[in-house]
Protein backbone atom coordinates (compact mmCIF):
# COMPACT_ATOMS: atom_id res chain seq x y z
CA UNK A 1 0.00 0.00 0.00
CA UNK A 2 1.62 3.31 -1.05
CA UNK A 3 1.85 5.94 1.69
CA UNK A 4 -0.44 9.13 0.50
CA UNK A 5 1.66 10.91 2.73
CA UNK A 6 5.16 13.16 1.35
CA UNK A 7 7.89 11.66 2.46
CA UNK A 8 10.36 14.43 4.79
CA UNK A 9 13.36 11.98 4.60
CA UNK A 10 16.02 12.04 1.76
CA UNK A 11 17.08 8.56 2.26
CA UNK A 12 15.96 5.33 0.29
CA UNK A 13 12.33 5.24 1.03
CA UNK A 14 11.89 1.81 -0.61
CA UNK A 15 12.82 0.16 2.44
CA UNK A 16 9.83 -0.04 4.90
CA UNK A 17 11.72 0.60 8.05
CA UNK A 18 12.91 3.45 6.43
CA UNK A 19 8.87 4.92 5.79
CA UNK A 20 7.62 3.91 8.72
CA UNK A 21 10.52 6.04 10.28
CA UNK A 22 9.81 9.17 8.11
CA UNK A 23 5.80 9.00 9.74
CA UNK A 24 6.49 7.93 13.75
CA UNK A 25 10.52 8.64 13.59
CA UNK A 26 10.66 12.44 14.42
CA UNK A 27 11.16 13.35 17.86
CA UNK A 28 8.56 14.08 19.96
CA UNK A 29 6.43 11.49 17.86
CA UNK A 30 6.62 8.11 19.78
CA UNK A 31 6.10 9.98 22.96
CA UNK A 32 3.18 11.08 21.97
CA UNK A 33 2.18 7.56 21.03
CA UNK A 34 3.25 6.16 24.32
CA UNK A 35 1.01 8.55 26.12
CA UNK A 36 -2.29 7.57 23.77
CA UNK A 37 -1.39 3.62 24.34
CA UNK A 38 -0.77 4.26 28.07
CA UNK A 39 -3.25 6.82 28.59
CA UNK A 40 -6.34 6.54 26.11
CA UNK A 41 -7.52 9.75 24.55
CA UNK A 42 -5.79 12.82 25.05
CA UNK A 43 -6.24 16.10 25.02
CA UNK A 44 -3.68 18.73 23.57
CA UNK A 45 -3.13 20.08 27.22
CA UNK A 46 -2.53 16.41 28.42
CA UNK A 47 0.02 15.89 25.99
CA UNK A 48 2.04 19.46 26.78
CA UNK A 49 1.62 18.44 30.73
CA UNK A 50 3.30 14.79 30.09
CA UNK A 51 5.47 16.24 27.31
CA UNK A 52 7.59 18.62 29.22
CA UNK A 53 9.65 20.90 26.61
CA UNK A 54 7.42 20.05 23.71
CA UNK A 55 6.33 23.50 22.29
CA UNK A 56 3.10 24.28 21.20
CA UNK A 57 3.70 24.22 17.21
CA UNK A 58 5.84 21.53 17.21
CA UNK A 59 3.08 19.17 19.13
CA UNK A 60 0.30 20.18 16.79
CA UNK A 61 2.86 19.59 13.78
CA UNK A 62 3.73 15.70 14.92
CA UNK A 63 -0.79 15.51 15.90
CA UNK A 64 -1.34 16.66 12.33
CA UNK A 65 1.29 14.13 10.44
CA UNK A 66 -0.27 11.42 12.86
CA UNK A 67 -3.33 12.24 11.91
CA UNK A 68 -2.75 12.49 7.73
CA UNK A 69 -1.16 9.02 7.87
CA UNK A 70 -4.37 7.69 9.42
CA UNK A 71 -2.78 6.76 13.12
CA UNK A 72 -4.70 9.11 15.20
CA UNK A 73 -7.80 10.91 14.77
CA UNK A 74 -8.39 14.01 16.08
CA UNK A 75 -12.47 13.54 17.80
CA UNK A 76 -14.58 16.53 18.89
CA UNK A 77 -16.82 15.97 22.54
CA UNK A 78 -17.90 19.51 22.45
CA UNK A 79 -18.64 22.11 20.04
CA UNK A 80 -19.35 25.24 21.58
CA UNK A 81 -16.23 26.29 21.64
CA UNK A 82 -14.85 23.05 19.95
CA UNK A 83 -12.92 20.89 22.19
CA UNK A 84 -11.04 18.20 20.46
CA UNK A 85 -8.86 14.74 21.96
CA UNK A 86 -6.88 12.56 19.88
CA UNK A 87 -7.62 8.74 20.16
CA UNK A 88 -5.55 5.49 18.29
CA UNK A 89 -6.95 5.12 15.26
CA UNK A 90 -7.13 0.74 14.02
CA UNK A 91 -3.77 1.65 12.22
CA UNK A 92 -2.35 3.32 15.65
CA UNK A 93 -3.30 0.58 17.52
CA UNK A 94 -1.15 -1.99 15.43
CA UNK A 95 1.77 0.09 16.75
CA UNK A 96 1.20 -1.18 20.37
CA UNK A 97 3.59 -4.14 19.65
CA UNK A 98 6.17 -1.84 18.59
CA UNK A 99 5.79 0.51 22.05
CA UNK A 100 5.80 -2.67 23.87
CA UNK A 101 8.91 -3.88 22.47
CA UNK A 102 10.65 -0.39 22.89
CA UNK A 103 9.80 -0.32 26.12
CA UNK A 104 11.37 -3.67 27.23
CA UNK A 105 14.55 -2.90 25.19
CA UNK A 106 15.04 0.05 27.33
CA UNK A 107 14.29 -1.63 30.38
CA UNK A 108 16.96 -4.15 29.63
CA UNK A 109 19.75 -1.48 28.02
CA UNK A 110 19.23 1.38 29.03
CA UNK A 111 20.04 2.91 32.77
CA UNK A 112 17.62 6.04 34.31
CA UNK A 113 20.68 8.70 35.31
CA UNK A 114 19.27 11.34 37.65
CA UNK A 115 20.43 15.13 36.30
CA UNK A 116 22.72 16.57 38.36
CA UNK A 117 21.69 19.63 40.33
Amino acid sequence: MADPLPNSAPYDMRCPIARSLDIIGERWTILILRDLVVSGPRKFQDFERSLGGISPNTLSARLKRLEDAGIVERRFYEQHPPRAEYVLTDKGNGLRPVLKALLEWGQRHTKFTAPVK
